[in-house]
């Protein structure tokens, strides 16, 4: 594995995140473009939601995207008798020290995979509130910090399936993104069978990063500019949907900044330093869907939350986009590419 010191050059860093992808991408076929917006939320520091039917492969992706990196993992299986406890921990006391002894539960560690997490109630959904925002946890009034990078990576199967609990708003607000998987092509399908037909490919995959080298790339991400007309343009998207007629929930100002950061990570995985405004375009959809709640009047005209963020990045204005003003900063890691401009 590759050290990089603080003046690394920023196409050197990506390549760490080049070879995550491909990893995760030997384990889910047919899907780049999932997988690389799984990427962009590890690197923007954000939480991932993935929701979709059964068997496309939930489950798979998280652990894929956990055990190419080198760092601790959990996985919480979500059920309908899971406490709060059992996800944050519980003050044990010990006898011969005559006091009580902190014993950490899953949430403590770098990754964290909930599966199925709309299949226990809402009390125990509440538990990951504050680790998700805050990244700590606090038990009998003592708060425990939570390792760096931390990440939690939840499955979900739709909300109208049997024996399931819709996250709250408060909930879905914390998650950067929700994908959806998808079926596979009929090609993918068939390379499915060839691959997964004797043996898991999760059993063969090796850590390609370590957890050091994903700071690093977290650091980048954060030296990524973004010029005054491409912020206004994210926020103006945000700001559309709190007065669109047909939705009785908009986004929330945590969603305009989970916007920028994410579109910061595309631009670093994309080799360039500085955000454009087609970044803020391509993750308008999977970073504000999931925090909109539309009317009753556009559920039964068959409007979707998606449907409706395309309405708004349709309806304002675009920034003009070229060199001078996306760099009206120096360059942080090196020389940008010109791609996309």
């Amino acid at each position: 594995m590759t050290t990089y010191d603080e003046r690394a050059d920023l196409s050197d860093l990506t390549a760490t995140a080049d070879r995550v992808r491909r990893s995760v991408e030997s384990v889910i076929e047919g899907k780049p473009e999932v997988v690389r917006l799984s990427l962009t939320v590890l690197l923007a520091e954000g939480h991932l939601l993935i929701e979709d039917v059964p068997g496309v492969g939930k489950t798979m992706l998280a652990k894929a995207l956990a055990r190419s990196v080198d760092c601790s993992v959990r996985r919480i299986q979500f059920t309908p008798d899971l406490l709060p406890s059992d996800i944050t921990g519980v003050s044990v006391y010990d006898q011969q020290q005559q006091e009580f002894e902190f014993k950490p539960g899953a949430i403590f560690a770098q990754v964290v995979i909930g599966d199925e997490i709309n299949r226990a109630s809402p009390k125990t959904q509440s538990a990951l509130l504050e680790s998700m925002e805050e990244r700590q946890v606090t038990v009998d009034g003592r708060s425990y910090e939570l390792p760096d990078p931390f990440m939690v990576v939840a499955t979900q199967n739709p909300v109208e399936m049997e024996g399931t609990y819709p996250l709250p708003e408060a909930q879905r607000d914390r998650f950067m993104v929700r994908v959806s998987i998808g079926y596979p092509s009929p090609e993918a399908e068939l390379r499915m069978l060839d691959v997964h037909g004797g043996t898991s490919p999760l059993d063969d995959l090796r850590p390609v990063a370590h957890a050091h080298e994903i700071a690093k790339l977290v650091e980048a991400v954060r030296g990524v500019h973004v010029s005054e007309p491409v912020r206004r343009y994210a926020v103006d998207l945000v700001a559309g949907t709190r007065g669109h007629p047909e939705l009785r929930l908009g986004a929330s100002p945590r969603a305009t900044l989970h916007l920028l950061r994410a579109s910061k990570a595309a631009a670093a995985l994309a080799g360039r330093n500085f955000v454009l405004p087609d970044d803020v375009q391509a993750l308008a959809v999977p970073v504000l869907a999931h925090r909109l709640l539309p009317t009753a009047q556009a559920q039964l005209g068959g409007r979707t939350s998606e449907q409706l963020v395309l309405d708004i990045v349709r309806r304002v204005p675009v920034p003009a986009s070229n060199y001078r003003e996306a760099t009206s900063q120096p360059p942080l890691y090196g020389r940008p590419s010109q791609r996309g401009l």
